[in-house]
């Protein structure tokens, strides 16, 4: 495995990016890695494409057993694994263990039911003896974010490993120290050369990748502006692709809630990983009948949280990922401001030259503004008060999103049927969307297209072969 330690190429460093890693919380600089050349780039896909031919053909027991090694080995470096998330990129460590509880569980998925998914299946046909077959691609390039640097690689890297395809890994520039130790848990639990290939690039050799025959696929989370720019290439290049990009989530109460949930609720769906999540709850949208009361009450949770160290298990509070993060939201803020928006609580970064943002709540929030039609990538809070359910509808597919979303209220089956009328990947009753193991995440509009996790994720890099014996 080729990594920025290791290189000896006669290609000069000084024309080579160079990847640095920040602590958010105190603003040193980590670690700097300097990018592979363009010789390490296709040494890695070299060795990917040649080990793809052994690796189709292992056993799923054998290609489920490594899985589940690994599975095995985020248990034992949880508390390693969740620390090097909070001085690399902010995130909460009791949230950084989270994160690596779920990896654990969707290798132990994979392992466990690929096989199933991917069975031969007999298709009824007066032309004769039909089946279908899922077999491999071959070499899958995943380009991954930094907000969450395991999760986000183990539900691309572990169907597509199960499902017979070897991986490359390009992850965010800001987290490399955490791309190596992905790499050293496939490494170490016992994956072949080529297997898995963590990428030490900028962006920029990204576009070389895609281009190359030898690639099969791309799977890409990030912003829409860039996943566009990476189905362009794709398409191009006529090469299968998932984006799975920025969101709007809608957070619709109804005048029958329980309240004490919904507040609950809308703190975690707000506040899970500082709001830096495509999938957060981002716009609220009270009916006036509880409006105040639900804004009250969620604007005296959020003013209690702390802030302060993502490595102290008291912080409710952590920095962004970035300044330049907050300078973003910040400016976002102010614009909303400037269009007519009230802020009700926060606003502000305590630090104009740091990476912390206040929980903030933004209202009288209307179409127009940022708060109201881009995504706000932070702990800020727009609320949308509407007349009733029908107009609440009307607001959450009011987006150019299309991620996920949650209906607040006591009815089950009410929930379900608002649920089905707003135009989303995934919309969840009483809970804001979120990430399961077995269950497929995605969306449609701006939010992009494909499905990952569960049984569709695995069926997403897979060719669908019809063999059929013709008996006339």
């Amino acid at each position: 495995m080729v990594t920025a330690t290791t290189s000896r190429s006669t290609e000069p460093a000084a024309e080579r990016a160079v990847l640095r890693s920040v602590n958010p919380y105190t603003g040193q600089t980590l670690r700097t890695f300097t990018e592979m050349s363009g010789d390490e780039l296709d040494a890695a896909v070299a060795t990917a494409s040649e080990r793809f031919a052994a690796w189709r053909r292992l056993p799923f027991p054998e290609r489920g057993g490594l899985l589940r090694r690994a599975a095995g080995l985020c248990r034992d470096r949880r508390d390693d694994l969740a620390k090097s998330m909070a001085i690399e990129m902010g995130k909460l460590i009791v949230e950084g263990r989270k994160e690596v509880d779920l990896c654990a569980r969707i290798f132990e998925y994979y392992a466990e039911h690929s096989e199933q998914f991917l069975r031969p299946q007999a298709i009824p046909s007066p032309a004769g003896d039909a089946t279908l077959l899922s077999q491999p691609l071959g070499v899958i390039l995943g380009i991954e974010p930094w907000n969450y640097p395991f999760y986000q690689v183990v539900r691309f890297a572990a169907p597509n490993l199960m499902a017979g395809n070897v991986v490359l890994l390009k992850h965010a520039s800001n987290v490399q120290q955490c791309a190596e130790a992905a790499a050293a848990l496939f490494r170490d639990a016992g994956f072949p050369p080529g297997a898995y290939t963590n990428l030490v690039i900028s962006s920029r050799p990204t576009t070389r990748i895609i281009d190359d025959d030898r690639v099969q696929g791309v799977s890409f989370t990030g912003s829409d502006d860039a996943g566009a720019r990476v189905g362009e290439q794709a398409g191009r290049n006529v090469k299968k692709t998932i984006l799975e990009l920025g969101g709007s989530d809608p957070f619709v109460v109804l005048e029958d809630a329980d309240m004490d949930l919904t507040v609950e609720r809308a703190v975690w769906g707000r506040m899970t990983n500082m709001g830096q999540s495509c999938v957060a709850s981002k716009r609220f949208i009270p009916v006036e009948a509880v409006s105040e009361d639900f804004v009250e009450r969620f604007r005296v949770k959020l003013a209690a949280l702390k802030m302060g160290d993502p490595l102290d298990e008291s912080t409710g509070v952590a920095p962004l990922s970035s300044a330049q993060a907050a300078a973003r939201l910040e400016d976002q803020v102010n614009r909303s401001v400037a269009a007519g928006a009230r802020v009700l609580l926060g606003g502000k970064r305590p630090d104009p030259q740091g990476a912390f943002f206040e929980p903030t709540i933004l209202t009288d929030v209307r179409k127009g503004m940022p708060a109201y039609d881009e995504e706000l990538f932070g702990p800020v809070a727009a609320v949308i008060v509407v007349r009733d359910e029908a107009e609440a509808i009307e607001v959450a597919n009011d987006t150019r999103y299309g991620l996920g979303g949650s209906v607040y209220t006591r009815d089950g089956e009410r929930g379900r049927r608002v649920a089905g009328e707003i135009a989303a990947g995934m919309v969840y009753v009483n809970h804001p969307a979120w990430i399961y193991e077995d269950l497929p995440f995605g969306g449609v509009k701006k939010s992009g297209y494909g499905r990952e996790c569960g049984e569709l994720g695995i069926h997403e890099f897979v060719n669908k072969k019809l063999v059929v014996r013709v008996l006339r």
